[in-house]
């Protein structure tokens, strides 16, 4: 199957490409670990209504199509991708949406200059220092009483064993090509307070990025009769796949999607 030019990272090979850009290629739209689900229900505590709205990483853009749905007063996304900007941008601008082509951790947007900031599946993938350079920069984007909203891989319980923890870490980082860190809940809350936000909800819905039923839930039954085609009809495809549902699967009592709403105090 010949690459989309469109998606990120379509100038590298399916046995390279990072594991979301790869379930992409397979023709998946929604591609957050709790599915569309639970960002509906974290877009809802967000509030958005009436905001300023910075999206990072808006990927292919279904959160930013749901987030320019709602009377928001304006929408920027954020992603250090060009394709992946370019791609999103096509999506908002035909309601005054920008994206630009920044990194989360410096987006060079102006300091309070957000309701809302949004950030899904992105913190993963990145270690200890980097989470808390784009936490930080979300908090300084935000205005007083600002709220950050974050759909992110967890891992369950809090008091998972760290052997089990690292072993999984590993076992993801080799299937996805990502060197993705996941947290508890526990680790998310004190990362994001760390920073000086407050928590303001929590919500969790079972990681089953690859089962068929949150597929025919995200994808709809076209999406996953396209998604079944394309697999079949590529081995390296099918091998990648078949590669991360078995983690997945491994994992399925220790992987969780979860998603936070946190709040910039008031001054």
């Amino acid at each position: 199957m010949k690459n989309d030019s469109s998606l990120p990272q379509a100038n590298r090979s399916t046995q390279a490409a990072a594991g979301h850009w790869v379930l992409a290629r397979a023709g998946k739209k929604v591609l957050r670990p709790g599915g569309l689900k639970l960002t509906q229900r974290m877009l809802e505590k967000a509030r958005l209504v009436g905001k300023d709205v910075v999206e990072f990483a808006p990927g292919l853009g279904r959160t930013a199509e749901i987030i320019v749905s709602q009377a928001i007063t304006s929408y920027r996304g954020v992603d250090q991708d060009p394709a992946a900007a370019k791609r999103v941008e096509s999506i908002v601008s035909p309601r005054a949406g920008v994206v630009i082509n920044a990194n989360a951790q410096d987006t060079g947007l102006a300091e309070s200059s957000a309701d809302i900031v949004v950030g899904e599946a992105m913190l993963t993938m990145q270690g200890e220092k980097a989470k808390t350079d784009i936490i930080s920069e979300a908090y300084r984007l935000l205005r007083p009483g600002g709220r950050y909203a974050i759909h992110e891989l967890g891992l369950v319980p809090d008091d998972i064993e760290p052997e089990v923890a690292d072993t999984l870490c590993k076992k993801l980082a080799q299937a996805i090509r990502v060197n993705a860190r996941p947290l508890t809940e526990k680790e998310w809350t004190e990362v994001l307070q760390a920073c000086g936000f407050e928590i303001e909800w929590v919500g969790k819905e079972p990681m089953a990025l690859l089962s068929l039923k949150r597929n025919f839930a995200d994808e709809g039954f076209v999406g996953v009769l396209k998604i079944l085609k394309n697999v079949i009809l590529d081995k390296e495809l099918r091998g990648r796949m078949m590669q991360m549902r078995a983690v997945f699967q491994e994992y399925n009592e220790q992987l969780t999607g979860i998603a936070i709403v946190a709040r910039k105090p008031q001054a």
